[in-house]
């Protein structure tokens, strides 16, 4: 056979092997802001990727979902947004994101990680904002898009883990915070979660309970007490916060257990079903916890409570 026809076939089977390769991914990436991104002006800054033992994401300026599909035949209509932690300076990206969205697929949930904007970034305006607005237009996103993923748009949680748990539990209080910016007609969809999960979270910006690198990050070395009470998410809660599940180590050594503790108080005194799970080892940022005995039955514990809503 000719030189000529058998490199024509050679691209030819690469080709096809590569179409059919993204034919079955199961996972894809999309902008969450479409044209300007609010709040934000433009910087030298770059994204960057430290990969390690995990993936982490710094200087976000183009917040993004990455959209994890369960197999047609696995499908349920429930979706989740994952808010991966990082003490709001970085993303644990694969560690409490996309590890999280395959466990997720592996139960016939679509899930959804989300890239968002982290406050120390010089391309914001309003710092401490940008990372509510993300999660607020991620769950308009998703909702907006329900249909073309066979999700039921009353079927749309949120998860985040240590400083993603703050901003998760951020949504699931303040999920109806004005838009200060030209809306689009998403913008105008309704960004409450129907649940929310919180696993190790930050919730409060109090002195006594604080992650104060977190805090530092969000609010500044010196936030007002204003500030300090608008982001205690403890003090946020309402008869509309969404049921929550909260998963927390008494050991932990970074995010103290009463983040969790007080929370689930404050979802009790307004009535809000929630469910809590606290366990006496673990430390922080034990992701799906594999390996660590009694604390990797935590997942198990999601997935009961996720079929009981």
């Amino acid at each position: 056979m000719p030189i000529k026809s058998t490199f024509k076939i050679y691209v030819l089977t690469f080709c096809l092997s590569f179409t059919m390769y993204h034919g079955f991914a199961q996972y894809k990436m999309v902008n969450l802001w479409n044209g300007e991104i609010p709040n934000s002006q433009e910087t030298t800054e770059q994204e960057t990727v430290e990969k390690d033992d995990i993936i982490k994401v710094f200087q976000v300026k183009k917040p993004t979902l990455e959209i994890y599909l369960p197999t047609k035949r696995n499908a349920i209509d429930k979706a989740v947004i994952i808010c991966p932690g990082g003490g709001y300076r970085f993303l644990a990206y694969d560690w409490e994101g996309s590890d999280i969205a395959k466990w997720f697929n592996s139960k016939g949930i679509t899930a959804f990680v989300l890239k968002y904007r982290l406050p120390e970034s010089k391309s914001l305006i309003v710092a401490h904002e940008a990372p509510l607005q993300d999660a607020q237009r991620a769950v308009r996103w998703v909702r907006f898009h329900a249909k073309d993923y066979n999700i039921n748009p009353e079927k749309i949680g949120v998860i985040g883990f240590s400083a993603g748990g703050h901003l998760a539990s951020t949504l699931g209080t303040q999920y109806n915070a004005p838009n200060k910016f030209k809306e689009q007609p998403i913008d105008i969809i309704s960004a409450r979660p129907n649940f929310m999960a919180l696993v190790y979270p930050v919730v409060t910006m109090k002195d006594d309970y604080a992650h104060k690198g977190s805090r530092n990050a969000l609010l500044g070395k010196n936030p007002s007490d204003t500030l300090i009470t608008r982001y205690s998410n403890e003090l946020q809660v309402s008869e509309n916060t969404p049921p929550t599940f909260l998963v927390h180590a008494t050991d932990d050594g970074a995010v103290p257990v009463e983040n969790s503790l007080n929370f689930y108080k404050a979802l009790k005194d307004k009535g809000v079903k929630s469910e809590m799970h606290i366990y006496p080892y673990g430390g922080h940022g034990y992701s799906l916890a594999i390996n660590k005995g009694h604390l990797q039955t935590w997942t198990d514990r999601l997935y009961d409570w996720l079929q009981s809503l």
